[in-house]
């Protein structure tokens, strides 16, 4: 309840509130850079405020607490993550396991580098977090979206007993992967993408 309240206080800037719709989207954008950037301990009102190019106490007035700060942040994380499955479920098409392996490859590029690499260093960042705090645990629970249909409809396809279970140890291997080489560098081979794919296929009966 107190959060719920902190929240409300926070998206309470005046009537100029209703003119600046994205405000607290571009707080949130900003607040992932800083996390990324900075860790936990150097998210800040402050420090946001400063990233955002914003005048001092900006971040505190739409969002008051440090607490409300953090669950605008790993909403707009899940939003952001959210619109790239979606968008790349919509114009890749699966249709063998190599296209799955080319797939995956193309997904954990765009989540090593550029932007993509500060938002899974932000998103590693709040998982952490989330141990301890259920309402963030909620919010990052994995969510339906075009990427994950299209992979468990290919599995689904090749005859695999538990298409649901077996995209989701998937999804998960892939998100080990990530973190893997966020952490400690290096490439990941083709072989490797192979493996975990070959082991979801395990079983499958074929079309």
């Amino acid at each position: 309840m107190r959060r719920d309240q902190d929240q409300k206080q926070g998206g309470t800037g005046g009537a100029g509130d209703a003119g600046r719709p994205d405000r607290r989207t571009a707080l949130a954008d900003a607040a992932i850079g800083v996390l990324a950037d900075a860790g936990v301990r150097g998210l800040t009102h402050r420090a946001v405020d400063a990233a955002a190019g914003l005048p001092a106490g900006t971040t505190s007035a739409y969002l008051r607490t440090r607490q409300a700060l953090l669950t605008a942040l790993v909403r707009r994380l899940v939003e952001l993550d959210q619109g790239e499955l979606q968008a790349m479920g919509e114009r890749v098409v699966i249709r063998s396991s190599d296209e799955l392996v080319q797939g995956i490859a193309e997904l954990m590029r765009h989540r090593l580098t550029g932007e993509g690499r500060r938002r899974s260093l932000a998103r590693y960042a709040c998982a952490v977090e989330s141990v301890r705090d259920p309402e963030l645990r909620e919010i990052l629970v994995p969510r339906e979206n075009a990427g994950r249909a299209v992979v468990r409809a290919f599995l689904a396809d090749q005859g695999v007993a538990d298409p649901d279970g077996r995209t989701a140890t998937l999804l998960a291997c892939i998100d080990g992967l990530v973190f893997d080489r966020l952490v400690g560098g290096g490439e990941t081979g083709v072989d490797e993408l192979q493996g975990l794919v070959a082991a979801a296929l395990r079983g499958a009966t074929g079309p």
